[in-house]
């Protein structure tokens, strides 16, 4: 992949991105067509699914309760995979709410194949 750091970014933005049209189409953008998202409770399979579990969160966490997503600390990825961790915390600044770890497979034309999310915190 020839610029990890902006391919993450574009992963932790659609977290927060309040416009429908355009999120789906970073969706399209970042995964493959049949790929998966997969968290402890909750598995969203293809676009629609994708797209639902992100406007699910979207809605809850940064519509609702004022939250923003971004990324915590380095990136890593080598043979096909990316490691990243994010947090949540209010738009307005504050303490962190949440702490996570996303570990992304990549198809072989780099978009995401299989994306493993855990919470950590």
């Amino acid at each position: 992949m020839s610029n990890l750091n902006a391919f993450v970014e574009k992963y932790i933005s659609i977290w927060n991105q309040p416009d429908q049209a355009t999120r789906r189409q970073h969706i399209r953008e970042l995964w493959v067509e049949d790929a998966h998202h997969l968290a402890k409770t909750l598995e969203a399979e293809g676009y629609d699914g994708i797209d639902s579990r992100v406007a699910t969160a979207y809605e809850k966490w940064v519509k609702e309760k004022g939250c923003v997503f971004r990324l915590r600390d380095g990136v890593d990825g080598h043979h096909g995979t990316i490691k990243l961790r994010w947090e949540m915390l209010p738009a307005g600044g504050g303490d962190v709410i949440s702490v996570g770890l996303d570990f992304l497979v990549l198809a072989e034309d780099g978009r995401i194949r299989t994306g493993y999310q855990f919470i950590e915190s």
